[in-house]
């Protein structure tokens, strides 16, 4: 592995744990109202983070 394939991934795992934060820290209504569930948001997060 080079350092650089590292360093995208850890960047990716970043992106992804600030988004699942981020969404995790919405309402349930403010979710609903962009169309996600609690149930979603770890998979959301993921493909948004490239993982």
């Amino acid at each position: 592995m080079s350092f650089k394939f590292i360093t995208e991934r850890v960047s990716a795992w970043r992106r992804y744990r600030s988004a699942v934060r981020e969404l995790e820290q919405l309402s349930d209504r403010e979710l609903h109202d962009l169309g996600i569930s609690r149930y979603d948001i770890e998979t959301i997060a993921r493909e948004s983070a490239g993982l």
